[in-house]
């Protein structure tokens, strides 16, 4: 699914100082470390081996303009950490094929920054054939991947081994937004369950939420792919292996009665117009414009990466305009709480040539955890010194805004700031909660909605998907072609053009395209034998 094009994925980027707060490491820090941040007496300090200039080479995907391959920022850097450092900086749209072409070359980098897609792909198949450097014996050595949990640790062993640093990312993703203002306006109170949502729903494209006199807005805007899915809980979610079938496997939630019972849902709103009507060819960017454009009373929400652009085009519209993220539904077996995201973002790995040299291994791992340390908002600006050198200094790199560093757009293109030359550089917290989320964006409405929802996530617990950590070649294979299969026949039951009632011949087409195979390959890895011990 397209999910992510909604959101600005600031979380993501190595040089945004908007999500500078959401990441963490170590190396020398002048600052002093309040709660939730990396305690100084954590971070590695400098020792004889750093005296020895080491020549380090690179490679990572670059998102927009790319900087110069030898900006001044590669200069700080060599003069830091006493290296020769020689970054590729690659076109996020050609960043597969130059990856494709190094691997295939077997002359890699001494490290590479792998996105999160080639986890069992590229990363297990050349981790497999020795190219990449274990990690396990350095782990604990570093504050930064000490700090990863192990379910996500779980998902890069390849027989048995690690051989990749995950970059950050939090456990929790999206909710369901419902425009407040259209609610009050309605006399109607916050859906708590399903029936109470397609209720709200309905109403808004009844019943003129806005009070303008026209039959101009309608519920629910989603797009196709029927994304976003809203699963108001791991009960509901299609990604998350929660539900057993007869023979008492783990089966993909999109196969499951609960997501039957969903595509029912959809299709009820459907037939009454309550759901965007040209779903099935509508893109992400067209659906968010469905609800910024004060059409559609139902969306979703994340407490990072939302667009302030979008929501300042809203506001423009209905200035009154008021949000409230709903909490997770109680699914029919009791459970309350969402599907905890993978926990990763993306990958770094060290070759097996730049391994035999134990020296280069420290001083790119020190290099690493430098750029994954966590800042609170009180230090980022140039009185911790770590902060102001990886954002490339004040009135350089970044400015000031109440007190908070925010990044000189054009500093990045310059070359100007190291963090965008370093391959991580997504800051790691102690806890997702450390990150102030609201502190990120500058409308009262999106500081007040982000917060709300941040709120919800410290009092819910996450389900771990247990297929997270297992690998299964026919879905590397034929995954992909297969769920759009399932995407395609369960858009056509909620447009109304096939019956919800052929989803078991749905079902059993899927199994017999490859789908049993999965089920089978996935379970034959999963080590627990009931949801409930999967929950956070």
């Amino acid at each position: 699914m397209n999910r992510k094009k909604f959101f600005v994925v600031l979380m993501a980027s190595s040089v945004s100082l908007a999500v500078a707060a959401c990441s963490s490491n170590s190396t020398p820090t002048t600052s002093s470390s309040p709660t939730g941040a990396t305690p100084a007496s954590n971070i590695p300090a400098p020792t004889a081996e750093t005296a020895k200039k080491i020549t380090i080479t690179t490679m990572k995907s670059i998102n927009g303009d790319v900087p110069p391959q030898n900006g001044k920022a590669v200069q700080k850097i060599n003069e830091k950490f006493n290296v020769d450092y020689q970054a590729a900086l690659v076109p996020g749209g050609s960043y597969t094929e130059k990856l494709n072409v190094t691997l295939a070359s077997g002359s890699l980098p001494d490290a590479t920054l792998l996105p999160s897609a080639e986890l069992t792909d590229k990363y297990s198949k050349f981790a497999k054939q020795g190219a990449f450097l274990a990690l396990d014996d350095y782990i604990k050595s570093y504050q930064s991947l000490k700090l990863v949990p192990d379910y996500v640790w779980d998902q890069f062993r390849v027989n048995g081994k690690v051989y990749a640093i995950p970059g950050y990312n939090p456990k929790f993703g999206f909710t369901v937004v419902v425009r407040k203002d259209w609610l009050d306006s309605l006399g109607l109170k916050a859906p708590t369950n399903y029936e109470e949502l397609k209720q709200v729903a309905l109403a808004f494209t009844k019943n003129d939420p806005d009070k303008n006199g026209k039959n101009d807005t309608y519920g629910l805007a989603i797009g196709k792919d029927i994304n976003w899915p809203i699963p108001m809980g791991a009960y509901w979610d299609p990604d998350a292996w929660y539900h057993k079938d007869d023979k008492n496997r783990f089966i993909p939630g999109i196969v499951s009665n609960a997501r039957k019972d969903m595509i029912q849902w959809f299709s009820d709103l459907y037939k009454e117009g309550a759901m965007t009507k040209d779903f099935i060819t509508l893109d992400w960017a067209a659906t968010n414009k469905e609800f910024y454009s004060g059409k559609a009373g139902i969306f979703i929400g994340s407490p990072r990466g939302m667009s302030e652009q979008y929501m300042d085009g809203l506001l423009k519209i209905e200035p009154k305009a008021q949000f409230l993220p709903l909490d997770a539904f109680t699914a029919p077996d009791g459970s309350k709480g969402f599907t905890a995201s993978r926990g990763f973002s993306n990958m770094t790995v060290i070759s097996a040539q730049a391994g035999k040299d134990p020296d280069k291994v420290k001083r790119i791992l020190s290099m690493v955890d430098f750029s994954r340390n966590f800042y609170p908002n009180e230090q980022k600006n140039d009185k911790n010194k770590d902060f102001d050198f990886l954002y490339g200094g004040l009135g350089e790199g970044y400015d000031l805004t109440d007190g908070i560093g925010v990044a000189k757009p054009a500093s990045i293109t310059q070359g100007l700031v190291p963090a965008t030359y370093l391959l991580d550089g997504v800051m790691v917290p102690s806890k997702d909660t450390d990150v102030d989320y609201p502190a990120m964006y500058k409308l009262p409405q999106l500081k007040e909605l982000t917060a709300a929802i941040a709120k919800q996530y410290t009092q819910l617990k996450f389900y771990q998907s247990p297929n997270y950590a297992v690998i299964s070649q026919t879905e590397i294979s034929k995954g992909a072609e297969l769920k759009k299969f399932l995407l395609d026949e369960q858009s056509k039951m909620i447009a109304g053009v096939r019956p919800v009632a052929d989803w078991s011949k749905v079902v059993e087409e899927w199994k017999t395209k490859g789908g049993e195979a999965i089920i089978t390959e996935m379970n034959a890895g999963i080590k627990i034998k009931d949801a409930k011990e999967a929950w956070q």
